[in-house]
């Protein structure tokens, strides 16, 4: 059964969001529009946060502000002693949601966890290719080589078969492309034509059902009446899609947002002082990089790549851009993740030296591509002034920099192409809080092409992450790791920009939100005072 309250108009400026709002509905200033509502074709924040995080449920999840698993739609698992079967018992209560669209006539069961994984995993299967989709996460993991098998034991118990132990996969299936989607729903829009719709009309289990989207404008959901963990306090769920971090803060200083993410660190100093306003604030799990292509002259030399990292003024960078709410970066990890090697030297600021390794190399009169992002990003609040900075560094140096920019989903997937020209900013917010999630994901042999922007597969180190996977012994992954953060300083695949801190400005009438360590943003369990 469905709930439709009681509506009544919340601010004039809500109402032009195109939605009736009742006093249970949040407004989120989100910072971009979404490249689609089916998580496991994407890898963007902005999409996780207007699909998983909020419409979808996974097996394990991570308990609300915290990197603790804890069970999702499956109430409990077994792992075989030899680390390669996972078997996952099925809660018997969890409902899929009721749309305008869809009207489930069963809850979720084993069918729809094979269904979930087995078109990612099978070529054959009829959902694999049905929205264009590359399977980024899935594949840059190495799924297809490690799930052997998924079978179902009955409808309640699902079995995977590994074809080696994979020390992180808990904590794996807890990610949003792990997203447990509808069979029922699938073969429903197989049977009418329309299997593209899986990504443009969700339907999940989690606690806010998908009501509409109008692009680059608005997203609407209400809450899921059925949700197996109970009904949110929430009525109603809006996204305000909003792209100017300063407009973003203006709608929540106006009351027209509750909630608003990556704010300017020019106003951080008024949203503390400013009494309607909670500042929060946590150091983040991310790091920002500029990723060279390896696959393309003269990228493909270390060399070259080293002497830009010591043309890049990293102090400069944090001191305009993130006006010291971040640190220098110079490994791929975080500080706050297990297994960081402190140890490792960072490249120094050294315009000279960095110009003579360049001669060195036979590189004189180079003209490159800077890749700037459209959008604020946790681990890069302003790109473009970013990239303005490492274009006068980089002149100093000799090198001619060219700024360019798409819009955001374009932005993601042109720069996975193999023979992109220059190098791209980006970067990475942890999944799942292991290590794997960024050496692996991000530079592995298997994500070329996807999400290894760098192009970079280079053996001594993909033994080593490989190595790390199949070992539970922390020690001994956390040895690997380290090992394997000295080969990609020696290697340069990146510049490593910044670490940052995670500012959220809400509203005080916003009641127990929590700043999700992977940055995502999370609405069940939020309420609002009355």
């Amino acid at each position: 059964m469905r709930r439709f309250p009681k509506l009544v108009m919340y601010s004039a400026a809500a109402a032009a969001l195109g939605t009736a709002v009742s006093a249970q509905t949040l407004v989120y200033c989100s910072e971009g529009s979404p490249e689609g509502f089916d998580p496991a074709l994407y890898t963007s924040g902005t999409t996780f946060d207007a699909s998983s995080k909020n419409v979808y449920n996974r097996l394990v999840e991570f308990e609300r502000g915290t990197t603790n698993t804890v069970p999702g739609v499956a109430e409990e698992w077994e792992v075989s002693e030899d680390g390669t079967q996972y078997t996952f018992q099925l809660r018997p209560d969890v409902q899929f949601q009721s749309t305008e669209y869809f009207e489930p006539t069963r809850p979720l069961n084993a069918d729809d966890v094979i269904f979930t994984f087995q078109r990612q995993l099978d070529s054959e299967h009829p959902f694999h290719d049905a929205s264009g989709g590359t399977w980024e996460y899935f594949n840059a993991m190495s799924m297809p080589d490690l799930i052997e098998s998924i079978e179902k034991v009955d409808d309640m118990t699902v079995r995977f078969n590994l074809t080696r132990p994979e020390a992180p996969f808990i904590a794996n299936m807890a990610m949003d492309f792990a997203s447990i989607m509808s069979k029922e729903y699938a073969d429903q829009l197989e049977e009418a034509g329309t299997p593209e719709m899986l990504n443009q009309q969700p339907v999940g289990t989690g606690p806010f059902e998908w009501v509409g989207y109008q692009k680059d404008a608005v997203i609407r959901y209400q809450a899921h009446e059925e949700y197996f963990r109970g009904a949110a306090p929430i009525d109603n769920l809006v996204f305000a899609i909003t792209p100017d971090a300063s407009v973003r803060y203006q709608k929540v200083l106006a009351g027209e947002c509750h909630i608003m993410p990556y704010p300017n660190p020019a106003d951080l100093d008024a949203m503390e002082s400013e009494e309607a306003i909670n500042l929060m604030s946590q150091e983040g799990l991310n790091v920002g990089y500029l990723a060279y292509n390896t696959q393309v002259e003269p990228f493909d030399d270390p060399q070259v790549r080293k002497a830009l990292n010591m043309a890049i003024n990293k102090e400069a960078i944090i001191d305009v851009v993130f006006q010291g709410a971040g640190t220098a970066a110079k490994n791929p990890l975080p500080p706050t993740i297990w297994s960081y090697n402190d140890s490792v030297e960072d490249d120094p600021y050294d315009p000279e030296q960095a110009q003579q390794m360049l001669e060195d190399a036979g590189v004189t009169d180079l003209s490159m591509e800077v890749w700037a992002m459209p959008v604020q990003r946790p681990y890069n609040p302003n790109a473009r002034r970013m990239a303005e900075l490492i274009q006068e560094d980089f002149a100093q140096v000799g090198v001619e920099a060219e700024i360019v920019s798409y819009e955001w989903g374009e932005y993601l997937e042109r720069s996975k192409a193999e023979d992109r020209e220059g190098a791209v900013l980006l970067g990475w917010t942890g999944d799942n809080g292991d290590p794997d999630n960024f050496l692996a994901v991000l530079l592995g042999c298997d994500a070329v092409g996807g999400s290894n922007r760098a192009q970079w597969c280079h053996e001594p180190f993909e033994e080593l992450i490989q190595e790390a996977k199949t070992t539970t012994d922390r020690d001994e992954r956390t040895r690997l790791y380290e090992e394997a953060q000295v080969v990609f300083k020696e290697q340069a695949p990146w510049a490593t920009i910044a670490h940052s801190i995670v500012f959220e400005p809400i509203r005080q009438e916003v009641q127990n939100y929590k700043i999700d360590p992977f940055g995502g943003h999370i609405f069940y369990g939020v309420e609002l005072a009355q």
